[in-house]
């Protein structure tokens, strides 16, 4: 089950309470206080990791609590603070204060750890109140409580190449070619109700290179509005270096102007917002062994105007599949590249 969004509630542990006691033994007459502190709570901390994909162990249990800390002791003895209590959630996971929706943290990358909630500092015993003249007191303190937290967690996907496009336009079926994914592919709209992900491998060894590509359920007229699937799932593809814009130039779509189709699925990105529709785009015409001319022409015309790169494929016959594949890979490299700032040695002369 793919859950890509959880509430949760997360209590630290609260601090042991302070001990007042004395020191009584054999020859010792005024022994004095000998209360233990208490122990300092756990707290909640939360970690990426890349052995999780869902966010579904959250939608089934909500509340997590960390161990509270043991009370302090006679003979000068310390409580024992409360264990702390970790919880994994997938790389991409992004986190809200649910009552201010404040961004807490993004966990863009594995192994990162955050304290969600703090635990409560275990309290003083009798011995710390001591004076020259106070010599027996029998004041303590109580432990603080720990913090209590209300966290709303999103998931987005991270994908280097996004598909997009209208219902049943063929990007199941693509995926499932270019990688090993096993999406359902059926001849009905809204085949895919949840995103798939697949790994494409380019080039041979040892210069093998390889990418992710997300395929997002199908978009229709109004989705940022809620007609259909809504935008749902198009925060999976957030992070995408670059977009592949599926259009169905067959006749089986029913729908007579592919142009139209590509500006209807592109106002869509745009009313969705966070820069989508400025991304990297490559134009595919689907399904080309069944193509209508006249639209696969009107596409690429579409395509050569906003000069945006065009493939015509067909995942059923393999044609033009190996020369996407290679393309988005030089896509993808160059924006990684880019990505990199070169590091720049100190000029020798800065110091004349």
């Amino acid at each position: 089950m793919f859950i890509d969004e959880a509430k949760i509630r997360v209590k630290a542990g609260d601090g042991g309470n302070g001990c007042v006691a004395f020191r009584r033994e054999k020859f010792v007459p005024r022994g004095g206080p000998s209360g233990g502190d208490g122990g300092r709570g756990g707290d909640v901390i939360m970690e990426s990791s890349e052995r999780h994909n869902t966010l579904v162990h959250f939608r089934f249990n909500p509340e997590h609590k960390a161990e509270r800390g043991r009370h302090g002791e006679g003979s000068n003895c310390s409580g024992r603070e409360g264990a702390d209590m970790v919880l994994k959630v997938p790389v991409g996971t992004v986190l809200y204060d649910a009552e201010t929706g404040a961004l807490v943290h993004d966990f863009a990358r594995p192994d990162e750890r955050i304290v969600a909630a703090k635990g409560g500092r275990g309290g003083r015993g009798n011995q710390h109140f001591a004076t020259s003249t106070h010599q027996a007191p029998r004041e303590s303190e109580a432990g603080r409580e720990g913090e209590e937290r209300t966290y709303r967690l999103e998931l987005k996907l991270l994908a280097d190449v996004g598909l997009v496009g209208y219902p049943n336009a063929g990007k199941s079926t693509l995926i499932s070619r270019i990688s090993a994914a096993k999406p359902k592919i059926a001849d009905y709209p809204f085949t895919t109700l949840e995103p798939n992900l697949g790994v494409v491998s380019v080039g041979e060894p040892p210069h093998e290179d390889s990418y992710v590509v997300a395929d997002i359920p199908g978009l229709i007229e109004g989705a940022h509005l809620g007609v259909g699937l809504g935008t749902q799932f198009l925060r999976h593809i957030e992070r995408t270096r670059v977009l592949v814009h599926l259009v169905d130039v067959s006749d089986a779509s029913g729908r007579p102007d592919p142009v139209e189709d590509f500006r209807v699925i592109m106002g869509e990105l745009k009313s969705f917002g966070h820069g989508l529709d400025e991304k990297p785009m490559v134009v595919v015409a689907s399904k080309a062994d069944v193509a209508n001319p006249e639209k696969l022409k009107r596409l690429r015309a579409m395509a050569k105007r906003r000069k945006l790169p065009f493939f015509a494929v067909s995942a059923v016959s393999g044609a033009g599949i190996a020369e996407l594949k290679y393309a988005l890979g030089e896509r993808v490299r160059a924006s990684r590249e880019a990505e990199v700032v070169p590091v720049t040695a100190p000029s020798m002369l800065a110091e004349y």
